[in-house]
């Protein structure tokens, strides 16, 4: 028995807890649920019931995508550090594949049984969605917020990598200035599109500054960090402005190119004074239970939202509808976190063996002392 490899695994998974990020991640929840609901389903046809008074500044929810991607860039390098490449894809299968099967299983059914012809769903379509790759295949997505997971996939191959190569702050550091100078390469125009599958310059930015603040957060700040992480969020505004301008054409809407410029710089601050450990008012335990319910609640809510609008939305107040519909949309999720997720982890993870990285051997190394923790993994 490895007991002093599960006594470090114990301490690391306490230390390496952020409840502060868990409350980020369910705002930007929200933030996406307010943009679909109030925002892009009735401007985009989808549903019949407006929310006029507040479709002007649920239109930029979208935004909490952004910050999903930046959040990631930080929480998976810190799930990764330390690990072998079994046990980490071991992790990534267990936090992403239980929830999203079941998501997948009860979108199709809501659509077929109550969708009234609203989207269109079949049985193949079912199966590759639940490889997660369907993008790969050009199967449509049974829900439209399936694309960002087609990202973070590719992210995590890269993450991946690193891994098997063995992480220093030193090769991860290498790893990002490369990434971001092929991104660079990839927008003028000198790297051939296909190269974007792998870089993905479009929010490989959130990415690569998510991993930098990780590392500060981890090692403190340096030269290198205090210039990466500004060139990031430079790219971010122009990728942003200009991600802002299409999402606008495509509803007929103008965005003020101000605001987002804004809402993306808030989002690098408060990140980098996560990284800086600045934050610790923010820091509750409960936030724990917030941050379960962003997954899950994301999986679950455009298309059946959507269906339980336009059956429900004739039939009672606008306002209490949708009022009604985030919270039940929460409980849902709470109860795939509680049922769901939390009995099939530990069954996948279990596939990883060991945790600790392959070869070490001797007692584990000591943890950075850091000001609050609490268990968990994200």
């Amino acid at each position: 028995m490895n007991l002093g490899g599960n006594a470090y695994e114990s301490r690391r998974r306490k230390a390496d807890r952020l409840y502060e990020l868990d409350g980020l991640r369910l705002a930007a929840a929200l933030c996406v649920v307010l943009y679909h609901y109030a925002f892009s389903g009735p401007v985009g046809g989808t549903t019949t019931i407006t929310y006029t008074e507040i479709s002007g500044l649920a239109k930029y929810g979208y935004l909490g995508v952004d910050l999903f991607f930046l959040i990631s860039g930080f929480v998976v390098l810190m799930s990764a550090w330390g690990r072998g490449p079994r046990a980490f894809v071991a992790s990534r299968l267990a936090r992403l594949y239980p929830a999203y099967w079941l998501g997948v299983a009860v979108t199709a059914a809501v659509t077929v049984t109550l969708g009234g012809g609203l989207f269109d769903v079949s049985a193949v379509q079912v199966l590759v969605n639940l490889t997660m790759v369907q993008s790969v295949a050009d199967v449509p997505n049974v829900d439209v917020v399936y694309w960002t997971l087609w990202a973070e996939l590719r992210f995590y191959v890269l993450i991946l990598a690193l891994a098997w190569l063995g992480m220093t702050r030193g090769r991860v550091m290498a790893a990002l200035w490369g990434w971001l100078a092929m991104t660079a390469l990839v927008q003028l125009g000198v790297l051939p599109g296909v190269a974007d599958l792998v870089v993905q310059s479009e929010f490989a930015h959130y990415f690569i500054a998510g991993m930098a603040l990780f590392l500060v957060y981890r090692f403190g700040v340096t030269w290198q960090t205090l210039l990466l992480v500004p060139l990031c969020l430079a790219n971010a505004l122009y990728r942003g402005v200009g991600y802002a301008e299409a999402v606008g054409r495509r509803y007929g809407v103008e965005y003020d190119p101000w605001l987002v410029v804004i809402v993306i710089a808030a989002a690098f601050l408060i990140m980098t004074l996560v990284a800086l450990r600045a934050l610790p008012s923010l820091a509750r335990p409960w936030l724990v239970t917030a941050g379960a319910l962003t997954y899950p609640l994301y999986l679950l809510h455009a298309h059946i939202g959507f269906i339980v609008i336009e059956r429900l939305g004739g039939t009672m107040n606008r306002w209490v509808l949708l009022v009604a519909l985030v919270a039940v949309m929460c409980l849902a999720a709470y109860a795939v976190h509680r049922w769901v997720e939390r009995p099939a982890a530990p069954l996948i993870r279990r596939l990883a063996g060991p945790r600790t990285p392959p070869g070490a051997t001797g007692s584990p190394p000591p943890v950075p002392a850091r000001p609050r923790g609490a268990a968990g993994r994200y």
